[in-house]
């Protein structure tokens, strides 16, 4: 967070929508999942053997299936090919638990498909950890030689000022990627629950409530680096 002199920096109000579209998508999410948390899926599957049917009718079969502590912390690590289901979801027979676990199993035929978009996020990841961890560090140091408003100092300010920007920009791609990968996946779990009769009709209406109210976390995380970025040119701008 930047000030100037005993000021709060005005550039924060760019933050504020964001911020606001933030609490609500995951106020969304909780809201959905906690309703449908509590609603028995009529064909009484886990989502453990809702993900082990949609893995198996795809060819994964040996694909694991692992249950991890937390709360929505439900993943698929393509590199040892598990499927990791939170205690929430795994062994419970609810609406949200089934239609989580088909999400990550879509992540799953994902990866076995080569899905483009998929590969594209797993193979810049690296790259965005490094860069997300070290874009602040050089903006924050770019921007304080630039405010002491000597000519050398200005000069180095520039040049570890934009690099910081490419940097945090590198983290902006990623989200744009996630975004696609995140709707493919809940479509493939919409289909595979459908198609696999894994839910009852009646239940498919809250399934896509759950997965419409997660997508909207990370269109939220998109925003929220979009609202950062501006927020840093308009701190650079100020000098």
């Amino acid at each position: 967070m930047f000030y100037y002199g005993y000021g709060l920096d005005p550039t924060i109000i760019l933050l504020i929508p964001a911020m606001i579209f933030a609490l609500v998508a995951q106020g969304m999410v909780k809201s959905a999942f906690n309703t449908y948390s509590r609603v028995r899926n009529r064909n009484g599957l886990t989502g453990a053997q809702a993900a082990r049917r949609v893995l198996d009718n795809n060819g994964l079969s040996d694909v694991e299936i692992e249950q991890i502590s937390g709360s929505l912390t439900d993943n698929y690590d393509p590199r040892s090919r598990v499927l990791h289901l939170s205690s929430d979801v795994c062994n419970v027979d609810s609406v949200s638990a089934v239609s989580v676990a088909c999400h990550e199993a879509g992540h799953a035929i994902q990866h076995a498909n080569g899905y483009v978009p998929l590969k594209i996020r797993n193979g810049i990841v690296p790259v965005v950890n490094f860069a997300s961890n070290i874009s602040w560090i050089l903006i924050v140091v770019g921007l304080i030689l630039l405010f002491q408003q000597s000519g050398s100092t200005s000069t180095l300010g520039n040049l570890i000022f934009d690099i910081g920007v490419l940097a945090f920009f590198a983290v902006i791609v990623f989200h744009l990627i996630t975004l696609p990968v995140e709707l493919n996946a809940s479509k493939r779990a919409i289909d595979q629950m459908e198609s696999l009769s894994i839910v009852a009709p009646e239940d498919i209406r809250g399934s896509r409530k759950v997965l419409r109210a997660a997508a909207m976390t990370y269109v939220a995380a998109l925003a929220m680096a979009v609202a950062n970025l501006l927020r840093i040119l308009a701190i650079r701008g100020r000098d």
